[in-house]
Protein backbone atom coordinates (compact mmCIF):
# COMPACT_ATOMS: atom_id res chain seq x y z
CA UNK A 1 0.00 0.00 0.00
CA UNK A 2 1.48 3.42 -1.22
CA UNK A 3 1.96 5.91 1.62
CA UNK A 4 -0.50 8.49 0.17
CA UNK A 5 -3.42 5.49 0.02
CA UNK A 6 -2.59 4.41 4.17
CA UNK A 7 -2.48 8.00 5.18
CA UNK A 8 -5.88 8.20 3.76
CA UNK A 9 -7.05 4.83 4.95
CA UNK A 10 -5.40 5.93 8.82
CA UNK A 11 -7.56 9.19 8.38
CA UNK A 12 -10.74 7.36 7.28
CA UNK A 13 -10.97 4.59 10.45
CA UNK A 14 -10.73 7.74 12.78
CA UNK A 15 -13.25 9.50 10.86
CA UNK A 16 -15.33 6.66 11.10
CA UNK A 17 -14.06 5.64 14.61
CA UNK A 18 -15.25 9.04 15.61
CA UNK A 19 -18.59 8.82 14.36
CA UNK A 20 -19.75 5.71 15.28
CA UNK A 21 -17.84 6.16 19.00
CA UNK A 22 -19.86 8.60 20.14
CA UNK A 23 -22.85 8.12 22.52
CA UNK A 24 -24.48 10.63 20.45
CA UNK A 25 -25.17 8.31 17.68
CA UNK A 26 -27.96 5.81 18.74
CA UNK A 27 -27.56 1.78 18.70
CA UNK A 28 -29.22 1.21 14.99
CA UNK A 29 -27.28 4.13 13.29
CA UNK A 30 -23.70 3.14 15.15
CA UNK A 31 -24.60 -0.64 13.65
CA UNK A 32 -25.34 0.56 10.32
CA UNK A 33 -22.27 2.83 10.37
CA UNK A 34 -20.56 -0.13 11.38
CA UNK A 35 -22.23 -2.40 8.82
CA UNK A 36 -21.21 0.11 6.21
CA UNK A 37 -18.06 0.26 7.06
CA UNK A 38 -17.36 -3.16 6.82
CA UNK A 39 -17.69 -4.57 10.43
CA UNK A 40 -20.22 -8.11 10.09
CA UNK A 41 -22.20 -7.31 12.84
CA UNK A 42 -24.87 -9.62 13.71
CA UNK A 43 -25.97 -7.32 16.72
CA UNK A 44 -27.34 -4.47 17.07
CA UNK A 45 -26.07 -3.72 20.95
CA UNK A 46 -22.79 -2.30 20.48
CA UNK A 47 -22.31 0.36 23.09
CA UNK A 48 -20.42 4.22 22.24
CA UNK A 49 -16.64 4.43 22.53
CA UNK A 50 -15.75 1.20 21.38
CA UNK A 51 -12.87 1.28 18.93
CA UNK A 52 -12.62 -0.79 16.00
CA UNK A 53 -8.97 -0.95 14.22
CA UNK A 54 -10.53 -2.40 10.68
CA UNK A 55 -13.16 -4.25 9.07
CA UNK A 56 -12.31 -8.40 9.10
CA UNK A 57 -14.56 -8.32 12.46
CA UNK A 58 -17.55 -10.73 12.67
CA UNK A 59 -19.95 -10.29 15.32
CA UNK A 60 -22.34 -12.99 16.00
CA UNK A 61 -26.02 -12.30 17.08
CA UNK A 62 -26.87 -11.99 20.28
CA UNK A 63 -23.80 -10.49 21.29
CA UNK A 64 -23.35 -7.19 23.71
CA UNK A 65 -20.65 -5.19 23.69
CA UNK A 66 -20.22 -2.69 26.84
CA UNK A 67 -18.81 0.63 25.91
CA UNK A 68 -14.79 1.59 25.52
CA UNK A 69 -14.36 -2.24 23.99
CA UNK A 70 -11.24 -2.16 21.74
CA UNK A 71 -10.90 -4.88 18.81
CA UNK A 72 -7.48 -4.37 17.43
CA UNK A 73 -7.40 -5.51 14.18
CA UNK A 74 -4.82 -6.57 11.82
CA UNK A 75 -5.41 -10.04 12.94
CA UNK A 76 -9.20 -11.81 11.95
CA UNK A 77 -11.33 -11.46 15.03
CA UNK A 78 -14.24 -13.92 15.04
CA UNK A 79 -17.13 -13.31 18.01
CA UNK A 80 -19.88 -16.24 18.48
CA UNK A 81 -23.40 -16.38 19.25
CA UNK A 82 -24.56 -14.72 22.42
CA UNK A 83 -21.05 -13.44 23.97
CA UNK A 84 -20.88 -10.72 26.76
CA UNK A 85 -18.62 -7.69 26.73
CA UNK A 86 -17.60 -5.70 29.95
CA UNK A 87 -16.59 -2.07 29.79
CA UNK A 88 -13.28 -1.83 28.31
CA UNK A 89 -12.36 -5.36 27.33
CA UNK A 90 -9.80 -5.64 24.50
CA UNK A 91 -9.30 -8.22 21.77
CA UNK A 92 -5.61 -7.35 20.20
CA UNK A 93 -4.50 -8.75 17.37
CA UNK A 94 -1.52 -7.10 16.70
CA UNK A 95 2.05 -7.85 17.83
CA UNK A 96 5.41 -7.59 16.85
CA UNK A 97 8.62 -9.88 16.21
CA UNK A 98 11.32 -9.65 18.56
CA UNK A 99 13.80 -7.30 16.72
CA UNK A 100 17.61 -6.84 17.14
CA UNK A 101 18.91 -5.32 20.05
CA UNK A 102 18.85 -1.75 18.38
CA UNK A 103 14.99 -2.27 18.36
CA UNK A 104 13.52 -5.09 20.26
CA UNK A 105 9.97 -4.74 18.74
CA UNK A 106 10.47 -6.05 14.91
CA UNK A 107 8.32 -6.53 12.29
CA UNK A 108 4.23 -5.62 12.79
CA UNK A 109 2.52 -8.67 12.49
CA UNK A 110 -1.32 -9.62 13.33
CA UNK A 111 -2.49 -12.84 14.42
CA UNK A 112 -5.94 -14.31 14.89
CA UNK A 113 -8.36 -14.11 17.65
CA UNK A 114 -11.80 -16.25 17.84
CA UNK A 115 -14.57 -16.36 20.87
CA UNK A 116 -16.80 -18.86 21.00
CA UNK A 117 -20.34 -18.76 21.24
CA UNK A 118 -21.69 -17.90 24.69
CA UNK A 119 -18.73 -16.32 26.31
CA UNK A 120 -18.50 -14.06 28.96
CA UNK A 121 -15.56 -11.15 29.03
CA UNK A 122 -15.26 -9.18 31.90
CA UNK A 123 -14.65 -5.30 32.27
CA UNK A 124 -10.80 -4.87 31.59
CA UNK A 125 -10.13 -8.10 30.60
CA UNK A 126 -7.10 -8.95 27.32
CA UNK A 127 -7.02 -10.66 24.92
CA UNK A 128 -3.87 -11.22 23.54
CA UNK A 129 -2.94 -12.72 19.66
CA UNK A 130 -3.43 -15.60 18.50
CA UNK A 131 -5.82 -16.87 21.17
CA UNK A 132 -9.16 -18.78 21.00
CA UNK A 133 -11.51 -18.47 23.88
CA UNK A 134 -13.46 -21.76 23.91
CA UNK A 135 -17.38 -21.55 23.79
CA UNK A 136 -18.96 -20.79 27.25
CA UNK A 137 -16.09 -19.56 28.85
CA UNK A 138 -16.01 -16.41 31.74
CA UNK A 139 -12.75 -14.54 31.33
CA UNK A 140 -12.88 -12.83 34.54
CA UNK A 141 -12.73 -8.80 35.06
CA UNK A 142 -8.87 -8.03 34.37
CA UNK A 143 -7.72 -11.32 32.97
CA UNK A 144 -4.68 -10.92 30.69
CA UNK A 145 -5.21 -14.42 28.39
CA UNK A 146 -1.89 -15.33 26.76
CA UNK A 147 -3.06 -18.83 25.33
CA UNK A 148 -5.99 -20.96 24.55
CA UNK A 149 -8.95 -21.37 27.01
CA UNK A 150 -10.53 -24.40 26.64
CA UNK A 151 -14.34 -24.73 26.42
CA UNK A 152 -16.66 -24.19 29.31
CA UNK A 153 -13.68 -22.59 32.14
CA UNK A 154 -13.55 -19.73 34.65
CA UNK A 155 -10.50 -18.18 33.89
CA UNK A 156 -8.46 -15.43 35.77
CA UNK A 157 -5.70 -13.81 36.46
CA UNK A 158 -2.18 -12.54 34.34
CA UNK A 159 -1.68 -14.59 32.89
CA UNK A 160 -5.12 -16.16 33.12
CA UNK A 161 -5.93 -19.18 34.21
CA UNK A 162 -8.54 -22.33 34.40
CA UNK A 163 -9.83 -21.90 38.07
CA UNK A 164 -12.85 -24.04 37.39
CA UNK A 165 -15.02 -25.95 34.95
CA UNK A 166 -18.59 -25.05 34.14
CA UNK A 167 -21.39 -27.19 33.40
Amino acid sequence: MSRSRASVERAALLVFNALQGTSLIPLLARWALLRAWGVKAATRRISHGCWFGGRDIHIGPGTFVNFGCVFDNLGSIRVGAGCHFGMRAMLVTSTHEIGPASSRAGALEGKPITVGDGCWIGAGAIVLPGVTVGAGCIVASGAVVTRECEPHGVYAGNPARRLRDLE
